[in-house]
């Protein structure tokens, strides 16, 4: 399983189109531990590029703070899960947490 967390810093970044770089986890088989992460800049923000972008990368699931609807739809089409509502924390941390079962959601942070 792979995850991404969008990044500004070390921090998820809130608002997902707007995220400096994507911080790509790789989780064993028994989706309990983190065996590797990855850092990739995040390319130029164009609407429904992101998506495809990630999928390309083997992405499973982006946990995220906001996202607007046509992302999520195209994120959807492409068979990716997606998490909105996440808080924002240091990025192991957001992942640690989903992995175990403690990832706490709120609203989605973007209204678009």
């Amino acid at each position: 399983m792979r995850i991404a967390i969008p990044a500004a810093g070390n921090k998820l970044c809130l608002h997902f189109g707007h995220c400096e770089k994507f911080v790509i986890y790789t989780i064993d088989k028994d989706g309990k531990n983190i065996c590797s992460s990855e850092s990739h800049e995040a390319p130029e923000h164009q609407p429904g590029l992101l998506p495809g972008w990630i999928a390309e990368k083997k992405v499973d699931l982006v946990i995220a703070g906001g996202m607007g609807s046509r992302a999520q739809d195209l994120f959807k089409a492409a068979g990716l899960k997606i998490i909105t509502g996440a808080q924002e924390e240091l990025c192991d941390n957001v992942v640690k947490a989903y992995l175990d079962g403690n990832l706490v959601t709120g609203a989605n942070a973007c209204d678009h």
